[in-house]
């Protein structure tokens, strides 16, 4: 989940790093530092705090080394602190080592490096014993020591390498954690992710697992594990730089949620075929006989993917009347999941790099399901261990609180969904043409929701104060319920719960006290009495009820204190728009109370250790 970055070419280095490490903090920022080789020895500048804290120890000194390595750090084994902070370095202090994943086995090889050669360990970190790995094997060539150190060690990791004594060298290895190399001209960059070179040059390898990048100023070499030359295809970036960037915005967040109507638009470009009836989904290669023959779903995810997994078990169970089964990631696969022929395993993660949901990927392949993938980054390795994969175009997304990501994991749910009830001859393409009629107009009713926002910021600032806050609704309204108090949880930092409205009377009213905000979702016309019902329930309670319902549901006027209403859609496809001002109602709220809405405390975008 920390952030690496490497350069090696004519420019001075530490800017760049900074400059780098700066697009990659949302990876991690307990802590930051830097590497970079001096006269005979190895500068390492590290400290505790955000980046800026690095920036003011490093006082405007860009230095002259015209290579290094730095890191932002979200702690796993060790206290955000100056000594656990990395880079880490070895005993004599002439290599450094970054690192972003999990050493499982650090503890026993500390000690045997303690015992072979009296190493001496400072910090509390797993990271330490990868500078020390290499001292140990380095005979003359940087390369050979890595090679050698790296079967030593059991875990999912990422790491960069530079050494006093190879100056003009960096060398990465990725072993599940994501890492990537930029080719510029006569100068190459090391990141953790795309946004971090962008700036810089488009072109890039990205690292599969058990490869390893020797970056030199004349040029990049991929290697394996036994030290043979790969072959790597240069994959061009689309994105543009500014994508990156806040373009005038306060926020990440609050970009990425106004971001949405083109996000949505991008994930259905050339998915509708020219007669507007049918899903083209050319990355899907499912035979239409294995798709007839499909018995069961299952949909694993983490976080806010796994919510856009409930809307998407609810629409697929509805639309292509299989059985649908949702599982969080980190669950999966320790629950001896039961994967019978017939089966479809559809895994969703916004960075393709997700570690629980890769294991459950990987658990599901060996038992023999074919697997969907839906995420957001081309080349990962979600993306490519898959079967078949549905990217959701969103674009790069920084803010920790995942916003656009969601909406357009939705958005491939639903495409996921009408393609397999096509070719099981479940919908007729007059129903199909209808769905996707309306879904192409969801792009500009999503900005009709940015636009009519003022009820949900005053709303905001009335719940900032809160202790607890809790969301209710029915069907694909509870599921988006769910998203809806996640985020106001992740950002702001009040409690959020959210509850199917029917089980009010099952122990939920307990909760219910004077002035308790309550946000009750009404968007699903079959259901709305039952809601106008559990709001009543909850009002005559004392709870202040902000409900957001469909157009034309005007009896929800009737007994909520404030009504916020999303345009008219198709039921099936109103998480898409419903999920908007719950998005708006956590970042105004969290602005509100003055915390850190892109870095919220304790939280990284990425998370690629278990």
């Amino acid at each position: 989940m920390c952030g690496i970055v490497g350069y090696i070419g004519p420019r001075k280095a530490v800017p760049i790093l900074i400059e780098s490490m700066e697009k990659l903090e949302y990876r991690g920022y307990d802590s930051a530092g830097l590497a970079i080789p001096g006269q005979d020895e190895l500068l390492v500048l590290k400290k505790e705090g955000r980046l800026d804290a690095l920036k003011e120890k490093l006082n405007g000194q860009s230095y002259d080394a015209r290579a290094g390595i730095g890191h932002t750090r979200w702690a796993t084994h060790g206290e955000p602190s100056d000594i656990n902070a990395h880079p880490h370095t070895d005993c004599t202090g002439q290599f450094a080592v970054v690192h972003n994943g999990i050493i499982e086995n650090y503890m026993s090889l500390k000690e045997w490096l303690q015992s072979e050669g009296g190493h001496t360990f400072c910090s509390q970190t797993d990271t330490e014993v990868l500078p020390h790995l290499v001292e140990h094997y380095y005979e003359g060539d940087l390369v050979e020591a890595v090679l050698k150190a790296v079967p030593k060690l059991e875990g999912s990791f990422a790491m960069a390498v530079i050494s006093a004594r190879e100056p003009g060298k960096l060398v990465a290895v990725r072993q599940d954690s994501p890492l990537v190399v930029g080719l510029g001209e006569g100068e190459y960059f090391l990141a953790s992710d795309i946004p971090a070179v962008l700036k810089h040059t488009r072109s890039i390898y990205i690292l599969d697992y058990g490869e390893v990048a020797v970056l030199e100023a004349g040029g990049v070499e991929v290697l394996d594990l036994k030290g043979s030359r790969v072959e790597k295809k240069v994959t061009e970036i689309k994105w543009k730089a500014e994508e990156a960037e806040k373009g005038g915005y306060e926020h990440f967040m609050l970009k990425e949620i106004h971001e949405q109507p083109r996000a949505l638009r991008d994930t259905l470009g050339g998915r509708i075929s020219a007669d507007g009836v049918s899903v083209v989904l050319d990355e899907v290669s499912i035979s239409p006989e294995e798709i007839r023959g499909l018995k069961k779903i299952f949909v694993t995810a983490c976080g806010t993917a796994y919510h856009a997994g409930l809307v998407g078990k609810y629409v697929i169970e509805r639309l292509v009347r299989l059985p649908v089964e949702v599982d969080i990631a980190s669950e999966f696969r320790y629950r001896q999941p039961i994967i019978e022929p017939g089966t479809l395993v559809v895994v969703i993660s916004q960075s393709g790099e997700t570690a629980d949901t890769l294991a459950a990927m990987r658990e599901a392949r060996r038992q023999g399901a074919r697997v969907v993938a839906v995420t957001n980054v081309v080349g990962s390795s979600v993306a490519r261990e898959a079967d078949d994969v549905i990217y959701t175009w969103a674009g790069p997304e920084i803010a920790v609180a995942s916003t656009k990501a969601y909406t357009t994991q939705l958005m491939s749910m639903y495409l996921l969904a009408l393609y397999l009830a096509a070719l099981r001859g479940i919908l007729e393409p007059g129903k199909i043409g209808g769905l996707l009629a309306e879904m192409k107009n969801l792009a500009a009713k999503a900005q009709r929701v940015l636009d009519n926002s003022p009820v949900i910021r005053e709303f905001a600032g009335e719940i900032a104060a809160s202790r607890s806050i809790f969301y209710l609704g029915r069907g694909l309204d509870y599921a988006v319920a769910m998203e809806g108090a996640l985020k106001l949880k992740e950002i702001s930092y009040i409690h959020a719960e959210a509850y199917a409205a029917g089980e009010l009377k099952h122990g939920t009213l307990a909760l219910i006290e004077e002035d308790v905000p309550v946000v009750a979702l009404a968007t699903q016309e079959a259901l709305i009495d039952k809601m106008v019902s559990n709001i009543q329930e909850v009002k005559a309670r004392g709870a202040s009820v902000l409900a957001l319902a469909m157009e034309g549901l005007e009896e929800v006027e009737k007994v909520a204190n404030s009504v916020v209403y999303i345009p008219r859609t198709h039921p099936l496809l109103s998480p898409v728009l419903s999920v908007i001002p719950l998005q708006l109602l956590a970042y105004y709220t969290a602005v509100a109370r003055g915390c850190d809405v892109d870095k919220p405390r304790n939280l990284a975008k990425s998370v690629t250790v278990e």
